[in-house]
């Protein structure tokens, strides 16, 4: 099932099959996500995450909360603006309690004057209504890593260089540290 949503959340009109829980589920979710892509994100968007979460993208590959801090914390720091301005929801039970919600956006920054506006798809695992893991694959491309590129090692350089990103930016945001109001 899908809805198409709007990131200022005007668009109430959802689908009335899926179930109470689900359908809480995404609207409880979405929110937290549109700002922590809009650089809008306080503590109290994290509380999404499982503490042992794993979030990555084509940049980083991040291990628990305080390192998905981080990484969104950085957002500002590197772009004037950025924001999540269209996307569509798709959610889909996958076991008991578990789900998976898929975001089909695109997403806008600005970086030294200059507009970049990439098409993602961000892919939600979700367990006992906690995110576990948070995907964003830029062009709908899957992340490359030692399943997904031939030959393996390509993929799990392309992994180690994620995996060194973030912890460099984990050491220059402060190891996860709220900023201050």
């Amino acid at each position: 099932m899908e809805d198409q949503l709007k990131p200022d959340r005007s668009n109430k009109n959802l689908d009335d099959s899926r179930s109470h829980k689900s359908h809480s589920l995404s609207h409880t979710i979405i929110p937290h996500i549109l700002n922590l892509y809009g650089s809008r994100a306080t503590a109290k968007d994290f509380e999404i995450y499982d503490p042992n979460a794993t979030f990555e993208d084509p940049l980083m590959r991040a291990h628990g909360v305080k390192q998905i801090k981080s990484a969104f914390y950085s957002v500002a720091k590197i772009f004037s603006e950025s924001e999540i301005v269209e996307y569509s929801v798709q959610e889909s039970a996958t076991a008991s309690g578990k789900a998976e919600i898929l975001i089909d956006n695109k997403q806008h920054y600005k970086i030294f004057g200059k507009d970049v506006d990439i098409t993602s798809l961000i892919k939600l695992n979700i367990q006992e209504g906690k995110i576990i893991r948070h995907e964003d694959w830029w062009d709908r491309n899957p992340l490359k890593n030692r399943d997904t590129v031939k030959p393996a090692f390509v993929g799990r350089l392309a992994e180690m260089t994620r995996r060194g990103s973030m912890i460099i930016t984990h050491a220059m945001m402060g190891f996860g540290k709220d900023p201050s109001p």
